[in-house]
C-alpha cells in the first residue's frame, strides 16, 4: 500500500486560481486557508495533518485484477494495488507489460475479466452511461500523444472540456487563464497545436486534464515524446498538481525519472505488479 503524502501547500499554487476552484479543492483535500491578518497578509495554506488512520479510504482500489483479451493474450494477472488521496505513483514496465491496460482499467475505457476496481469507492467497471460519464468527469487523463483537437486554438482545447461539462462562459473563463499560466501557456493560447513543440503540447494536454479540478489525474507515458529536458518540465508540472492534493498516477519506461523523483514505484512486468519502492 502507498503511503498518503501530507505537504505542506504553497500560497503561490493557489492564489491565481478563481475563488470557486480554491473553495472546491479546499472542501475536496482538506486544504486549510489560515484567516488574512493586517501582519500576515498572505498566509500560506496547508494540507490539513491526518493522523494516521488504517481505515483512510483509497482512491484506488484493485483487488486481484485480471485482464484477457480475446486473442487469449494476458495483459494483467493478479493484480492488487491501494492508491490513497495525495499519493504520488509511478508505474513502470516494458512496452507491452500492462501499463497503459491498467490505466484503461482505471477511468472505464476498458473492463476486467476478474477482480474488483474501485475508483473512490465505485465500482467503476460496472459504471454505465450517464453513471460512468460523471465518474470521468472525476478523472484526468494525460495521453502521450496528446489528443488535441488539430483545428481548435489551445484556449479551445482546453476549454473544450468545461464546455461539454456545462460549465457557463463566465465559468470557463475564470478557470481557462489560471490554469494556462500553471502550464506556462498563457502566451500561447490563441496558436494551434501544429505551431507548438511536443512539450508544448503535451501541456496543453494537462491543463485540460485538470482544468475542471478532477481528485485524480492518469497520466500515460506523457514523457514518451519528450526530449530530457521537456520531460523534466512535466514531471514538475505534475508534482505541482500533487502538492495542491491531487492523487496522481504515471506510467513511464523513463527509468531516470523514477530514480530522481521519490515517489513509490510499482513495476508491472509479464502482467503481474511488483512494489519496487513504497
Amino acid at each position: 500500500m502507498t503511503s498518503v503524502l501530507h505537504r505542506p501547500t504553497d500560497d503561490t499554487k493557489l492564489s491565481s486560481l478563481p475563488e470557486e476552484v480554491r473553495a472546491r479543492l479546499q472542501d475536496r483535500f482538506k486544504l486549510v486557508v489560515p484567516a488574512r491578518s493586517a501582519a500576515d497578509p498572505s498566509p500560506s495554506p496547508v494540507i490539513e495533518e491526518a493522523p494516521n488512520n488504517p481505515d483512510v479510504q483509497p482512491i484506488v482500489s484493485l483487488t486481484n485484477v485480471e485482464k484477457i483479451y480475446t486473442n487469449g493474450s494476458k495483459a494483467l494477472t493478479g493484480v492488487n494495488l491501494t492508491v490513497n488521496p495525495g499519493d504520488f505513483l509511478f508505474v513502470t514496465g516494458p512496452s507491452g507489460s500492462g501499463k497503459s491496460t491498467l490505466l484503461k482499467l482505471l477511468y472505464g475505457y476498458e473492463r476486467p475479466t476478474n477482480g474488483n476496481i474501485l475508483v473512490s469507492d465505485e465500482p467503476i467497471s460496472n459504471l454505465r452511461g450517464n453513471r460512468l460519464a460523471m465518474m470521468r468527469r472525476r478523472i484526468g487523463v494525460v495521453f502521450q500523444d496528446y489528443k488535441l483537437i488539430p483545428k481548435r486554438t489551445v484556449a479551445e482545447n482546453v476549454a473544450f472540456v468545461l464546455w461539454a461539462q456545462g460549465f457557463t462562459r463566465k465559468e470557463i473563463h475564470r478557470r481557462l487563464w489560471p490554469t494556462l499560466k500553471m502550464v506556462g501557456l498563457q502566451g500561447k493560447a490563441q496558436c494551434f497545436p501544429d505551431e507548438l513543440s511536443g512539450g508544448e503540447q503535451q501541456r496543453v494536454s494537462i491543463a485540460r486534464a485538470v482544468v475542471n479540478t478532477p481528485p485524480l489525474l492518469l497520466a500515460d507515458e506523457p514523457t514518451g515524446n519528450l526530449d530530457a529536458d521537456n520531460s523534466l518540465q512535466v514531471i514538475k508540472i505534475l508534482k505541482k498538481l500533487n502538492s495542491i492534493g491531487i492523487t496522481v498516477i504515471v506510467t513511464t519506461h523513463d527509468e531516470h525519472l523514477v530514480r530522481i523523483s521519490n515517489h513509490p514505484v510499482v513495476q508491472i512486468k509479464n502482467g503481474r505488479l511488483h512494489h519496487l519502492r513504497r
